[in-house]
């Protein structure tokens, strides 16, 4: 044995037991909790919005451009949230639909380094309109801050907008709500197109130009706490 080729190699497993146990201690180390005030306004003349559900997770709801989940096809065609915060105890919905003009107050909890907001609501007197919020990084808020954001609404891609009264489930047409057949022209998640209404020369729609609207249809406020 050559004590000079014993003593690099034991220095180099010492080392690497310190980074195991350095890395051991790393993972047992809590995670700091935050909280932030997300404050929503209905910008709309004749749009109620679902009871908006909101949550802070690394798990964004939607992308832009790509087929949405079955839990938001389910949010943005009749309003149900159910599915988009099952088994999130730190998920937050209000209880009330969200009235044009009205405003809507959820406090939301979440980890450092988990802190991507997901929130929804659906437009209920449309097909499948609804507008939200996926993957909003509010890691660089500091306390005390606010940050505002001007939001539009979205096609979920799911149904297509027949305006028809048996297909929306809103007080303008009492109709179905959600129904897993999909049957809208794109397919993905993208910019509402807007409503067309009776006026217009939809004569069978269930809309009239109350219910048209224009971008944004969503004001939010986030404040860190």
């Amino acid at each position: 044995m050559k004590p000079s080729r014993l003593k690099p190699a034991l220095a180099l497993a010492l080392l690497g037991a310190s980074l195991t146990l350095a890395g051991c201690a790393n993972d047992d180390t809590e995670m700091e909790t935050r909280s932030f005030r997300i404050e929503l306004v209905n910008l709309t003349a004749n749009q109620p919005m679902s009871p908006p559900a909101a949550l802070l997770d690394d798990n964004d709801w939607w992308q832009d451009g790509e087929s949405a989940s079955v839990a938001l096809e389910k949010l943005a065609e009749s309003g149900d949230a159910s599915e988009l915060v099952a088994n999130e105890d730190r998920a937050r919905q209000a209880s009330d639909l969200l009235l044009p003009g009205q405003t809507q107050s959820l406090t939301l909890e979440g980890e450092s380094g988990h802190l991507r907001l997901q929130l929804a609501t659906m437009l209920v007197n449309s097909n499948d309109a609804f507008s939200g919020i996926s993957g909003e990084d509010l890691s660089d808020l500091a306390s005390g801050e606010q940050r505002v954001l001007w939001l539009p609404a979205r096609d979920a891609g799911t149904e297509a907008n027949s305006e028809l009264a048996g297909d929306i489930p809103g007080p303008a047409g009492g109709g179905e709500g959600f129904n897993a057949a999909r049957n809208d022209v794109t397919g993905v998640v993208t910019l509402h197109p807007g409503v067309v209404g009776v006026e217009a020369g939809a004569t069978d729609s269930a809309l009239d130009a109350s219910h048209r609207f224009d971008n944004p249809v969503l004001r939010v406020t986030i404040s860190a706490l």
